[in-house]
């Protein structure tokens, strides 16, 4: 099964006239953190229905941005991740966990990154950016011609396509992208494909009861088997239990990491709130094997949000005004702001594994008997890498309804 995940910023013509280093454990849970609070932030949003967010194809597209941001358009992009790009150790691990997911693939998991900027013809970009970008995640550089929309877009989805394999993203509409002021369109995307370690049979898939978040009952495919697996029982600072169960994947690299409110009463938001890298890494660590029953409902979920909103809640504002917004680093021959940004992600979780897809975009213009771990009430869940402990390649999701 293969999650895609992908981001693309247009950036276009306006006419106008920290730096300490950090550790690599630091950097694990700033990169967690990050995830986390734009996740939380869209969840908030998104309060009644299903979500699913692609965290690492927003992050790898702010890195680069920030690579040609100045002043304090820089400084809230910086803010926002929670490190400087400028930073040689941040540049040091991020290289080296990127290359690990540029193409690796072992016991039927693949784990592939790659960006390309597409750039209007005689635009003149800054050669140290070019410097960062041509090393930066697998990325290359292509020329475009934003005179002939329609080929450029074209150019853009084939390439996509190339990544990603299936095609399973479609409809990856911006506005401002046919623009004539279209300068520079940047793409990034990460693929993730892998089964369960241990399969659900089709032959145990039964229809079972689902409350939702209102309340409701209704009847959906539910999958079901009997596995080792690491399970936890916490509760909140308000005394609320939840539950935390791990399913890995093929390998074991990665895993699903399942959290489920104690009591169809509790709400998952009084869950989420509680949601950090320190308790998610506390989390994991309490986490004891044992032999129990997983019922998991099949689903299918996609979303689509205006990334303004949640940017200007991380403190990311200066990006959008024609005014305020400083990519000098990038070319100097013209004020660049973003003018869009869209993220779009689907998710499909069966007996044989999870696949999914997600797209980012930015437009920016110049100037039982044994224990049941039973999800029939809403829930949310990350993958998560075991090596690193990180959620930056995967995404995270929450299921409220059918």
């Amino acid at each position: 099964m293969s999650p895609i995940f992908f981001a693309a910023f247009v950036l276009s013509a306006y006419c106008l006239t920290k730096g300490d280093c950090v550790s690599h454990d630091e950097l694990k849970e700033l990169k967690t953190e990050f995830a986390i609070n734009l996740y939380q932030h869209l969840a908030e949003a998104e309060n009644k229905t299903n979500l699913v967010v692609s965290p690492a194809s927003v992050a790898v597209s702010l890195e680069l941005l920030q690579f040609g941001a100045r002043g304090n358009t820089f400084t809230e992009l910086r803010d926002a991740l929670g490190y400087s790009i400028h930073d040689q150790s941040v540049q040091d691990f991020l290289r080296v966990v990127y290359e690990g997911a540029t193409g690796s693939s072992s016991q039927g998991t693949v784990v592939q990154l790659a960006c390309s900027l597409f750039v209007q013809a005689g635009l003149q970009l800054s050669p140290l950016f070019v410097a960062h970008t041509v090393r930066w995640a697998n990325s290359s550089l292509q020329q475009a011609n934003s005179s002939y929309p329609n080929a450029t877009a074209a150019q853009i989805q084939e390439w996509i396509t190339s990544n990603i394999g299936d095609g399973d993203l479609h409809g990856m509409a911006l506005e401002t992208a046919a623009s004539p002021l279209n300068q520079v369109t940047v793409v990034s995307t990460t693929y993730f494909k892998s089964t369960w370690q241990k399969k659900f049979s089709f032959m145990d898939t039964q229809i079972l009861p689902f409350t939702t978040a209102e309340g409701l009952t209704l009847k959906v495919p539910t999958m079901h088997h009997t596995a080792e697996v690491n399970y936890g029982q916490f509760q909140t600072a308000s005394l609320e239990p939840f539950s935390v169960v791990e399913l890995p994947y093929i390998g074991e690299k990665i895993s699903m990491f399942m959290v489920l409110p104690g009591h169809k009463s509790t709400s998952l938001s009084q869950i989420e709130s509680h949601l950090s890298a320190k308790t998610i890494t506390l989390w994991a660590n309490s986490l004891k094997r044992m032999k129990m029953d997983i019922f998991l409902p099949r689903f299918s979920i996609q979303s689509h949000f205006d990334l303004k909103t949640v940017f200007s809640a991380l403190g990311i504002t200066d990006i959008f005004d024609p005014l305020n917004a400083d990519f000098r680093g990038i070319s100097e021959q013209g004020s660049l702001y973003v003018s869009e940004a869209i993220h779009k992600a689907k998710i499909e979780v069966t007996e044989d594994g999870t696949k999914a897809s997600g797209a980012t975009a930015m437009v920016l213009l110049k100037r039982s008997r044994t224990p049941i771990f039973k999800a029939d009430r809403p829930f949310t869940f990350f993958l998560r890498q075991a090596d690193t402990g990180m959620y930056t390649f995967e995404f995270s999701s929450r299921i409220i309804h059918k």
